[in-house]
């Protein structure tokens, strides 16, 4: 029992530390409604404090300037998405106050929402010391995040394919292993289960943002409530591309064990 309380208490910090941005962030969300300094319009506090956080997270050495890098893909990936999806002809969302440093409608500070995903990636495949067994090589994982992130784009026009791809998954990953170590011990989930517990996460953060006032869904205008539960798949495939994406740079660094062969020997959770 002791042994099960190390363990347990030692995940647990490690997961806490991986997540200083997001963490830090909703700190920021929650000084914006409290807060006021020199007249900043809430949005741009956000943003502005957003921009100090990661500057201090490469001055401390918590992030490198590659993780950095990594980062900042996000930034602009969220950010592309965030200006179709808040597009008049779309309305998925809006963000109803006023701010200095937007683009569009679209507050600048929207893009690090997506960046905490990947610092909380980046942070905890180096705290837990993953590696990844039987993974897919990047012919099929490349086309498949490409695939994902433009349904987000076309299921405006065409049918939404996220009910093709989800199985897609399963098929995709059904061999793959997330192994880690956590305190001695080292451990090994399917990489599916990784998947869907950090979107079930991520979807519970939404929550507490909208609570917040981070943006607003259309039926969250006159009064809040619980962001959709099917948003639980957006953020599944979102957690997939920002994965697939750090895995194929680890890849290249040669830093990271990746086997595309067989899963290890390891106990499964």
């Amino acid at each position: 029992m002791k042994g099960i309380f190390i363990e347990g208490s030692f995940f647990l910090s490690r997961q806490i530390v991986s997540c200083i941005f997001p963490l830090s962030f909703f700190f920021l969300l929650y000084l914006s409604h409290h807060v006021s300094v020199f007249d900043l319009h809430r949005y741009d506090f956000i943003f502005l404090g957003a921009v100090a956080l990661q500057i201090a997270l490469v001055l401390f050495r918590i992030e490198t300037p590659r993780d950095l890098g990594l980062v900042c893909i996000f930034h602009v990936i969220g950010l592309a998405l965030e200006l179709y999806k808040t597009s008049p002809g779309i309305g998925s969302w809006s963000y109803p106050e006023e701010g200095f440093f937007k683009i569009g409608v679209v507050p600048l500070y929207s893009g690090f929402m997506y960046a905490s995903v990947a610092s909380y990636i980046i942070q905890s495949w180096k705290a837990l010391k993953f590696t990844l067994n039987g993974f897919p090589k990047a012919v099929f994982t490349i086309p498949f995040a490409v695939a994902i992130y433009l349904n987000f784009f076309t299921r405006h026009y065409i049918p939404d394919m996220r009910w093709l791809i989800i199985p897609m998954v399963l098929v995709i990953f059904w061999k793959t292993k997330i192994s880690f170590f956590s305190y001695k011990n080292e451990r090994a989930v399917p990489l599916t289960v990784y998947f869907l517990i950090i979107g079930f996460l991520i979807y519970l953060a939404e929550n507490i943002s909208t609570y917040f006032g981070a943006w607003k869904y259309p039926y969250q205008l006159d009064h809040w409530t619980f962001v959709a539960p099917h948003k639980v798949t957006s953020w599944f495939l979102l957690v997939i591309i920002s994965f697939l994406i750090i895995a194929s740079v680890k890849m290249r660094e040669g830093k990271q064990k990746i086997d595309f062969a067989s899963a290890p020997p390891t106990r499964i959770l």
